[in-house]
């Protein structure tokens, strides 16, 4: 049999350039989120779906001088859609009532010489535009993609057809409308197809999560009761229903992570809830300097905004206690404020701290990461250089320091007294507690930590009943808090030493009832304990060798202790619900 003659091949360039398969799986910018779901089937990519909340940059007025240095950079990868809009007549009322409003409230700020503004124009339009309020609850009932018209006018005989029977009421049943036979047919499928229990437990999460949003207040629009809340201290304050915990088990509960919607670039440096119980918001803040909000409901939690600061570091956020703004702070000599109501971000006033904060250029000793606030918001303390404290007056708006406190090291940790008339307590390099009257501008009272462990931070809860001091061996010493302040006193004898821990303490956290004390350490891997505080004993069973904690960087509870949020170093939220304060 005579062999077929081979066919010659090109030798010249090909005329487009093979990519293999799956080669160019990480370009995701011309794919939606069905084709990412796609790749993740096939080729195992990881899906992430586009984010939900937006992105707003934040710049002050020296950076929009000094001209598009790494700010220009930013909007490279946005597209088109993100950076114009189309200004037609059918929203001209809805912009009407927002940018101008919003343009209103930056005008006002031009009359206050000490505050400078974010720059107008282009920056104020831009954030004006792309500010996303935290969503609304979802519609009730969704209708139908499709319906027939001629549903309604078949005529379906039950007795002639033998399948048919079952669907009967009676034995005298016959002919039934389109209407009554779909639903006969569906009420049949559930019955020999029943709901699955995990249907049917997620089905009950859904429906208390939106009781509990819609029992903000009688209104039946959510939009008039949250500005409402962010103005008024009525509901931050109410007291939170209490249980009883035991001392031998924690009922504890992992959900999906808080931030998965919109991933960190890095690792987590604060999470911080709202400190009202109505408004079921997360803050995250991480080491790719955004700040994102997230609203927290255990099933998507989905992402509500993001905030980018490039020239600022942020490493401390916490909310107002009044809960209108957030703080933003870092390794530098300035900080960030960020209007929940307005959507207008704010950088301090020049020269605020006069000569004992240098321009942080060439200085790494100006930083603002150790502050706190006073209980009612009013008063901004904050640990400067050398000893020195600043007591910010907040109360005006305009961030003048009224008063200045001194110890005679540097201050490590700084928290306001709840059990007494609210003295500010500053923890130093040297193990020694300050007690500073803020009336009077002096030290009252000054005691040494007991054991003298190399104290790096304290913190106590918000009852007024403990305070903790943690070491850089991992001991945690606890005092009752009324003793630690009491001027007649003397030095204050610890409850119990906690020793769990072996390496550095870098979080203790108490939930709103002191009834838990969360203590962890960023220094080694899995490194965090609950303790019941009425018996100062840590919990035998969480966490467990199986509970993916990582690198532990902050931990937060929820105003009403539903949920545990939990930070690591690998730019992960983890979210927890605590069975003994969630709502049955």
């Amino acid at each position: 049999m005579v062999k077929n003659p081979r066919k010659r091949q090109k030798t010249g360039k090909p005329q487009h350039k093979i990519v293999p398969l799956g080669a160019d799986l990480r370009n995701d910018t011309s794919k939606d989120d069905e084709e990412r779901r796609l790749e993740n089937l096939l080729f195992g990519v990881p899906y992430a779906p586009e984010k939900a909340g937006k992105e707003i940059l934040v710049v002050s007025d020296e950076e929009a001088e000094d001209g598009p240095h790494e700010v220009g950079r930013e909007f490279e990868n946005l597209l088109d859609s993100d950076l114009f809009f189309v200004d037609d007549n059918a929203g001209l009322s809805e912009l009407s009532q927002g940018p101008q409003d919003h343009v209103q409230s930056d005008a006002d700020d031009d009359e206050e010489p000490i505050i400078p503004e974010v720059p107008e124009s282009d920056e104020d339009e831009e954030i004006s535009i792309i500010h996303q309020e935290i969503p609304q609850q979802p519609q009730k009932t969704k209708a139908p993609a499709w319906t027939d018209p001629d549903d309604v006018n078949v005529q379906v005989s039950l007795a002639s057809n033998n399948r048919l029977r079952k669907l009967r009421d009676a034995p005298s049943d016959d002919t039934v409308g389109g209407r009554e036979y779909e639903r006969r047919l569906r009420r049949q499928f559930e019955h020999i197809n029943p709901t699955p229990d995990w249907a049917s437990i997620a089905r009950k999460k859904r429906e208390r999560g939106k009781r509990r949003r819609s029992s903000v207040s009688g209104s039946e629009s959510g939009e008039d009761v949250v500005p409402e809340l962010l103005a008024s201290t009525a509901g931050i304050l109410a007291t939170a229903k209490s249980r009883t915990i035991p001392p031998s088990t924690l009922s504890i509960e992992r959900l999906r992570d808080a931030n998965q919607a919109a991933p960190a670039d890095g690792e987590i440096q604060t999470v911080a809830f709202h400190p009202s119980p109505h408004i079921p918001v997360l803050l995250t803040a991480s080491a790719d300097r955004r700040l994102r909000l997230f609203h927290i409901d255990g099933l998507t939690n989905p992402h509500a905004q993001t905030l980018h600061v490039p020239s600022l570091p942020i490493t401390n956020a916490v909310f107002h206690p009044s809960g209108t703004s957030i703080l933003m702070t870092g390794p530098r000599p300035f900080y960030y404020t960020y209007d929940l109501q307005s959507g207008a971000s704010h950088r301090s006033p020049r020269g605020l701290w006069g000569t004992t904060f240098s321009s942080g250029r060439g200085d790494q000793g100006a930083s603002m990461e150790i502050s706190s606030f006073n209980p009612t918001g009013e008063i901004l303390a904050v640990a400067g250089r050398r000893g020195q404290v600043h007591l910010v007056d907040w109360r005006s708006g305009a961030a003048q320091v009224v008063g200045e406190l001194k110890a005679n090291t540097n201050v490590k940790s700084l928290w306001w007294s709840k059990a007494g008339a609210g003295e500010l307590l500053g923890l130093t390099e040297d193990s020694q507690v300050y007690v500073w009257n803020i009336g009077q501008r002096k030290c009252v009272k000054r005691w040494q930590d007991e054991g003298g462990f190399g104290s790096r931070l304290f913190g106590g809860d918000s009852q007024g009943k403990y305070l903790t001091v943690g070491s850089n061996t991992g001991l945690v010493n606890v005092y009752n808090a009324e003793s630690t302040i009491d001027l007649e006193g003397g030095k204050p004898k610890t409850l119990k030493t906690i020793g769990n821990l072996t390496t550095s303490i870098s979080t203790l956290r108490f939930n709103h009832d002191s009834q838990l004390l969360a203590i962890a350490s960023n220094d080694k891997k899995d490194q965090m304990r609950m303790v019941h505080c009425p018996s100062l004993t840590a919990f035998g069973n969480w966490p467990t060798s199986s509970t993916p904690l990582g690198h532990v960087t902050s931990v937060d509870f929820s105003r009403e202790s539903e949920y545990l949020a939990i930070g690591n170093t690998r730019g992960r939220v983890l979210l927890y619900q605590l069975r003994h304060f969630s709502q049955q």
